[in-house]
């Protein structure tokens, strides 16, 4: 398999296959939102956008970066994400880098979302597309969050069957900038567990899948919860 590692802005065409990695936090958010019963995803492409979505759709649930604001019913937290009951409900996200880099890639046949407590669940899946050609979104920092990197590097190798000692990767994820924004408290809407929650390897078995639906970039996971 011929793996790419590219940043939103090195995206020149759609690829055959893209894999978007926000370890911190967009798409360990999202895997939280489906465990908590979410049905399904709609991925903004602005807060204004996502406020326009949810006033369409009044029993939809709205969901940002940064601290509570009015309007938005949740934050981009897995913290404080684990411990809402959104069964059966619709949440729009915007994010500042991991629902950029899926809008980026919306032309690609197939579209993953990932992250550390999906990874093996969405290395399967790479398994069983059989993809000659994948292409690996690091979203975060332009292209050079350490996280984002270390995560798509180690589903790369478990895509192909490589036995992998996840260690090294999760340490470099635990040691990257966006880790240390986040325990000593420089972004806002935060919960003191979302490095812990970002790093629990494998915590679910579903891949998570993005696609248009009626004009808008939805994720589910797959397969279904």
């Amino acid at each position: 398999m011929d793996t790419h590692f590219l940043g939103i802005a090195d995206l020149a065409e759609a690829p055959p296959v893209a894999v978007v990695v926000d370890v911190m936090r967009a798409f360990t958010v999202a895997a939280w939102a489906f465990a908590q019963g979410a049905e399904k995803i709609v991925l903004a492409g602005s807060l204004d956008e996502a406020l326009a979505l949810k006033a369409s759709h009044p029993d939809w649930l709205a969901l940002k970066d940064g601290p509570p604001t009015p309007g938005f019913d949740l934050v981009n937290s897995p913290g404080l994400l684990r411990s809402a009951d959104l069964g059966g409900r619709t949440v729009v996200q915007k994010t500042t880098a991991g629902t950029v880099g899926v809008l980026a890639v919306k032309e690609t046949p197939l579209v993953l979302c990932a992250s550390f407590v999906v990874a093996e669940a969405t290395a399967r899946l790479l398994r069983t597309h059989e993809s000659d050609s994948v292409t690996f979104v690091v979203t975060g920092e332009d292209g050079e969050a350490e996280e984002d990197l270390a995560c798509a590097q180690y589903i790369a190798r478990r895509a192909i069957g490589a036995e992998t000692d996840a260690a090294e990767f999760l340490h470099r994820a635990r040691t990257s900038r966006a880790a240390a924004e986040l325990t000593e408290g420089v972004r806002q809407g935060t919960h003191p567990d979302d490095v812990a929650l970002c790093l629990e390897l494998d915590a679910f078995p579903f891949a998570m899948v993005a696609g248009s639906e009626d004009s808008l970039m939805v994720l589910r996971p797959y397969p279904s919860i």
